[in-house]
């Protein structure tokens, strides 16, 4: 499986204030370069602190370059909300439309809010105890025919991500703005690492709206 990670961040890599509310931070040429990047992949991902602060369809993708890539009756990307114990709403916009909807759980999620889940029309991944074994989970949509993954946060997700040595990909625009705050999250949240920081390989720089693509590879 290829994992992607694209995010959006301040000049001080902040994804959003320390309210955590969602503003643009990139601009319309960003906007069409991460409609690209979903319409390249088979699934895009979040991580249910993102279900619950920005309430995400993740519906959009660019059409055309999706059928340029794979055909014309090609599906749209899956979504994918990790969350270890099923809170994300019934009516939560990840879940409507016609895009599958994948939510990666553990056995520590209660059986009613899984299958309320179920009932909204979501396909269940259990794996893990209290909470998701990521990389089993990413196995079992593998098994499901997903090979390439988009991930779009947030922070919390995208440590343990590379904390597991999922990562192959990291595509960051960093804008002109500066947003401060010890408590606004950043690309990266999680415990940190004190030692064995994954390294990465700076493939492309490109000037975009007001700030910068920075294209990497994980060495």
């Amino acid at each position: 499986m290829h994992v992607t990670i694209n995010a959006a961040t301040s000049a001080d890599g902040k994804l959003s204030s320390r309210r955590r509310e969602q503003f643009a931070i990139s601009g319309e040429a960003d906007f069409a370069r991460v409609d690209r990047l979903r319409a390249e992949a088979d699934a895009v991902v979040v991580g249910v602190g993102t279900t619950l602060a920005d309430d995400p369809s993740l519906v959009r993708h660019d059409e055309s370059h999706r059928e340029s890539l794979r055909g014309a009756d090609a599906s749209p990307p899956a979504r994918v909300v990790v969350d270890s114990t099923c809170r994300t709403p019934t009516d939560a916009a990840i879940l409507d439309g016609k895009p599958e909807t994948y939510v990666l759980t553990s056995e520590a999620a209660p059986e009613s809010r899984r299958a309320a889940l179920r009932d909204a029309s979501a396909t269940l991944v259990v794996a893990g105890g209290e909470r998701v074994d990521l990389p089993e989970a990413f196995d079992g949509l593998e098994s499901s025919g997903i090979d390439c993954l988009l991930v779009e946060g947030g922070g919390e997700l995208i440590f343990s991500l590379f904390e597991a040595g999922l990562v192959d990909e990291l595509s960051v625009y960093v804008g002109n703005t500066v947003i401060g705050g010890r408590d606004a999250p950043t690309l990266a949240d999680g415990e940190g690492f004190v030692s064995e920081f994954p390294e990465l390989s700076l493939e492309d720089v490109e000037r975009v709206d007001s700030g910068v693509v920075l294209e990497w590879d994980v060495l």
